[in-house]
């Protein structure tokens, strides 16, 4: 598997941090066998695809952007309420240190929601691959900023394994990998990864790009949107949106739900 470790050395700032340390971790794992679920589980594209702009609920604890965010939460328990408010899916960060995620965290969601579930980690091993589809997740995240020229390769190997990949871009630069890769679903996050700043217009700007590229498949935008109508600038553009941080700090999940999907 050496031909499928990225160059974590060339990515900068607190995303090369955390992907560095995240490799340390599951590198370990190679070589274990992993027992897959008979069922498949409930498709992430597929609830993308339902009308209007579906929205991906994160369970979310923290980040390094905002520090703790709703630390106690119980991710079963805000699992469940996201998806009694409207969620087309869930979102679950597994990654430990800076976001205070666990791979328990997802088999407790997938066994308390129906709906399809996005491995929200660092994906910087094949290994990662079978441990999602095991852990019960529809779906993994690949971000181009971590595994550059691997992105088609790592695409490919989460077909292989039944999931679906959201292929994460911040720039030009990488859509054009992600479009090159043959990316089904294309996510464009509006933090800057350099200082973490967000730039809701990076969203609208990538999509349309995207779409006068000839993509078309389905493209969500991340980060940044806690209000309903901030979410009319992706209306017609984008298929689905992903909100974290503002859902898990409400204290009400299901009502902060309810409120972002009626647009």
């Amino acid at each position: 598997m050496k031909d499928m470790v990225p160059e974590l050395s060339k990515v900068p700032g607190i995303l090369g941090e955390i992907s560095r340390r995240r490799y340390s971790e599951v590198v370990g794992l190679e070589g274990l066998k992993w027992t897959v679920p008979a069922a498949a589980p409930p498709s992430f594209s597929l609830a993308l695809r339902l009308p209007g702009l579906s929205l991906i609920a994160e369970v979310k604890r923290k980040s390094p952007s905002q520090g703790e965010i709703a630390v106690a939460l119980e991710a079963a328990q805000v699992a469940r309420a996201y998806a009694a408010g409207g969620a087309r899916a869930i979102s679950v960060l597994t990654e430990p240190h800076y976001f205070a995620g666990s791979d328990q965290d997802l088999l407790e969601v997938r066994q308390a929601v129906d709906l399809p579930i996005l491995r929200k980690d660092f994906t910087v091993h094949p290994v990662q691959i079978a441990q999602s589809r095991a852990l019960g997740a529809s779906a993994v995240l690949l971000i181009v900023a971590v595994l550059g020229s691997l992105t088609e390769a790592y695409l490919k190997l989460a077909h292989e394994h039944g999931l679906d990949a959201l292929v994460e871009v911040h720039d030009e630069a990488e859509l054009e990998v992600a479009l090159a890769a043959g990316a089904p679903i294309i996510g464009v996050n509006n933090r800057n990864l350099a200082d973490l700043s967000i730039d809701r217009s990076t969203a609208p700007r990538l999509g349309q790009m995207a779409r006068q590229a000839g993509f078309g498949g389905l493209l969500v935008a991340e980060s940044g949107y806690s209000e309903p109508a901030q979410l009319t600038e992706l209306e017609g553009l984008f298929d689905a949106v992903l909100i974290g941080t503002s859902l898990a700090r409400s204290a009400n999940w299901q009502a902060a739900v309810r409120q972002m999907t009626r647009m």
